[in-house]
């Protein structure tokens, strides 16, 4: 079975997740499954990381820009799309190593459903740490309508498979 550890008679383990051989450039990996922002989750979040913009809490604030309602914080959406994105690219991971390039671009409100993939960019083994490599992905959000509202790049180190 795949992504399954047999770990006694009878007794399996659910292994999500990929080695550094497992990755191909090239590979899309679609992450499942959604998520629906609601207003609490925007609120606790914005509150929680102290981000005091009334554009992600203050609805009469928000009814006075040209988004007519409250944005979803877009921290909170790089968490989710992140999130998203674990279990197919880096369960496994020893390191996250980097992010860049982290593209805003659409805005997400309270009910909007989102999505996630990514691509394999490239991999390549470890000069310093031999039975290990690095793999970037670029990973991008999606709205249940399609439309893209954030993009980034992601790099982290991985173990080969043991031998």
């Amino acid at each position: 079975m795949t992504g399954v550890i047999q770990t006694g008679p009878n007794r399996y383990r659910d292994d999500p997740g990929r080695d550094y051989d497992d990755f191909t450039v090239g590979d899309i990996y679609e992450h499942w499954p959604g998520r629906t922002i609601t207003e609490t989750d925007n609120s606790w979040f914005t509150l929680l990381t102290m981000n005091t913009h009334p554009l992600h809490f203050d609805s009469h604030y928000a009814e006075q820009s040209e988004f007519g309602k409250p944005l979803v914080n877009s921290t909170l959406t790089l968490s989710i799309v992140a999130g998203m994105s674990v279990s197919d690219t880096s369960q496994k991971a020893i390191a996250n190593l980097g992010w860049k390039e982290i593209v805003l671009k659409a805005p997400v409100f309270a009910g909007d459903t989102i999505y996630a993939e990514s691509e394999v960019l490239s991999k390549r083994e470890s000069a310093s740490r031999p039975g290990q490599g690095i793999v970037t992905v670029k990973t991008t959000g999606k709205k249940a309508d399609g439309t893209v509202f954030m993009h980034y790049e992601r790099s982290f180190l991985v173990a080969k498979k043991q031998s």
